[in-house]
C-alpha cells in the first residue's frame, strides 16, 4: 500500500490527512492557515510531511488550493484570502521544501474529482459540481476530467450575471444573489441590519420561525439558485448536477431546490432538471486532491515510458 500527505489549504484553516492510495484516511487533523507569510505556510506543510514520514514512507504530497490553479506550470492566479500564494511558483517551492512529488488543484475542482472517483458521480462521466458558500464556485467534469478553460475559470459559476444588468454595467451575479453571503446581504438590507450579525443558519431559523420578510428573501434565494441550475443544465446537459458546501447538508435543502426546479418546467416531457447532494462534505477536497495527484503521476509515468 502507498501512502500520501494530503492537504486542503483554505483561507482560515489547513485540513490535512495521511491517506492511502484507495482514498482511505489513516490520520486527519487541521491547523490555522498562516495569514501573511509564505514562509510560515511552507514551514507548516514541511512539519506535517515530516510528522507523517515518522509513520509511513510517503509517495507524494497532494494539495487542494484556492485560486486559479495552473496544474501544469505551478502558478496560482486570481484573488484569494492568501495573497502570498500568487506570484511564486508554489509547486516548485513545495517540492524543494518537502523533497516529494507535488501536485495541486483548485479546491472546487478537487471536490468535483472526489465525487467522480468515489462519490455521487462515480457511475457517470459528465457532471457538474456546484459549491455553495459565501460565494458560488464549482467544477465542470467531462469524461471524468476537469475542464479548466482557456483562462482557467471554468466552473466559476458564481460570476454568471443574473439580474439588474440593464440598470448597471454588469448587474447582480449568481454569487451576489444565490450564495449564502448573498442571502445574508439581501436579508440584512430588507431588515435594516448589520450583515455581520447574521449567519446562514440564523437566516433560515428566522424564516422557519415565522419572520415573513426573511421568508420572502429565502423564497427568492431558492428561485435564483434554481434559475442558475436550470440554465446550466440546458447549456451543458450533464448526466448529474451535484450540490456541495456546508449548506447542502441542511435538512430539506436539496429537496427544496428540486421542488423549485420542478415548478419551473413548462413541459413535463422537456429535459429533466434536478440536483443531488455531494457525498463527502468536508473531506471532499482531500479526497479529490489525492485523486488528482494519482491521475497526474500516472500520466507522467506513462509519458516517461513512451519517451
Amino acid at each position: 500500500m502507498n501512502y500520501y500527505a494530503v492537504l486542503d489549504i483554505g483561507g482560515s484553516s489547513i485540513k490535512y490527512a495521511l491517506m492511502d492510495e484507495i482514498g482511505g484516511f489513516i490520520r486527519k487533523s487541521s491547523v490555522p492557515t498562516p495569514k501573511t507569510s509564505l514562509g510560515l505556510l511552507l514551514d507548516t506543510v514541511d512539519f506535517i510531511v515530516k510528522d507523517y514520514q515518522k509513520v509511513h514512507a510517503l509517495q507524494g504530497l497532494a494539495i487542494s488550493m484556492p485560486g486559479a490553479v495552473n496544474v501544469e506550470t505551478g502558478y496560482i492566479k486570481g484573488i484569494t484570502a492568501l495573497p502570498y500564494i500568487h506570484g511564486p511558483n508554489m509547486k516548485e517551492l513545495l517540492q524543494e521544501r518537502t523533497k516529494l512529488p507535488v501536485e495541486f488543484e483548485n479546491d472546487a475542482n478537487c471536490a468535483g474529482l472526489a465525487e467522480g472517483w468515489l462519490g455521487a458521480a462515480e457511475a457517470v462521466k459528465d457532471y457538474l459540481v456546484i459549491v455553495i458558500g459565501t460565494g458560488i464556485g464549482g467544477a465542470v467534469v467531462l469524461d471524468k476530467k476537469i475542464r479548466h478553460g482557456k483562462n482557467r475559470f471554468a466552473g466559476e459559476f458564481g460570476y454568471m450575471v443574473m439580474e439588474d444588468y440593464l440598470e448597471k454595467p454588469v448587474g447582480e451575479t449568481w454569487s451576489s444573489l444565490a450564495a449564502i453571503g448573498g442571502l445574508i446581504t439581501q436579508v440584512a438590507k430588507r431588515k435594516r441590519l448589520d450583515p455581520t450579525t447574521l449567519t446562514g443558519k440564523k437566516v433560515f431559523e428566522l424564516a422557519e420561525n415565522g419572520d415573513e420578510e426573511v421568508r420572502v428573501e429565502v423564497d427568492k434565494f431558492f428561485k435564483r439558485l434554481a434559475v442558475g441550475i436550470y440554465n446550466l443544465q440546458y447549456v451543458m446537459d450533464p448526466e448529474k448536477i451535484l450540490i456541495g458546501g456546508a449548506i447542502s447538508s441542511r435538512e430539506g435543502f436539496i429537496e427544496r431546490i428540486n421542488e423549485t426546479l420542478h415548478q419551473m418546467k413548462q413541459d413535463q416531457d422537456s429535459l429533466p432538471v434536478q440536483v443531488e447532494r455531494c457525498q463527502f462534505g468536508n473531506d471532499s477536497n482531500l479526497i479529490g486532491a489525492l485523486y488528482h495527484f494519482l491521475q497526474r503521476q500516472s500520466k507522467e509515468t506513462n509519458r516517461e515510458r513512451v519517451e
